[in-house]
């Protein structure tokens, strides 16, 4: 898993609350248990009209959005099913950190396990950050991960808190296979032990 550390990328607005996973990635590109290749579909029924042209409104379609790296979303964000297709489709795409007042949590979770940075900040501060989202190509935003700090365009910081040992994966980048392999030696300790002591299994 890629390492995170310090990302400052532009950052896409998109207020709408109650995010779900199935507006994220909807069920019918469900068919794939790849994480690469899904970035073409994220947010499809949002992204497209029905003839499949792109629908000029939507955030991510705007040329100062098209490569957002940070999203400041809406309340209550990736809600819906467990679905880890919907983190898979942000990642893909290129999205590395999303902002909101709350996320589901799943969702939540999956996205750590994923290399996407998931902050949750205050009502205040997200009004704030979303204005900022709202500036088109001047929307750049600094995610300063080992400080726990965003620092906006005009110079501004908001800290946030975040669990350690999720913070300390991310700067490793160690998802949950990164994890185990870091206690190789002890899975193989045991693994030998086992072998020793009951070598009919």
């Amino acid at each position: 898993m890629e390492k995170f550390t310090t990302l400052t990328a532009v950052a896409a607005p998109m207020p709408l609350i109650n995010i779900d996973t199935d507006m994220i990635i909807p069920k019918q590109f469900l068919k794939t248990i790849k994480r690469s290749g899904l970035g073409v579909n994220l947010f499809h029924e949002m992204r497209f009209e029905e003839d499949g042209s792109e629908n000029k409104d939507f955030v991510l379609n705007q040329n100062a959005y098209r490569n957002a790296e940070i999203l400041v979303a809406g309340d209550n964000f990736g809600c819906g099913s467990s679905r880890e297709h919907a983190p898979w489709a942000l990642k893909d795409f290129g999205i590395k950190c999303i902002i909101s007042t709350s996320f589901a949590d799943i969702f939540y979770n999956n996205s750590f396990k994923n290399g996407i940075l998931p902050i949750i900040v205050s009502e205040e501060n997200h009004a704030k950050l979303m204005d900022d989202a709202s500036r088109g190509s001047n929307a750049t935003l600094t995610i300063d991960l080992e400080n726990q700090v965003i620092k906006g365009p005009d110079g501004g910081e908001i800290s946030f808190e975040l669990d350690p040992f999720k913070k300390k994966c991310l700067i490793e980048g160690l998802d949950d296979i990164g994890l185990s392999m870091a206690k190789i030696d002890n899975v193989q300790k045991f693994e030998d032990k086992m072998a020793n002591d009951r070598p009919w299994v």
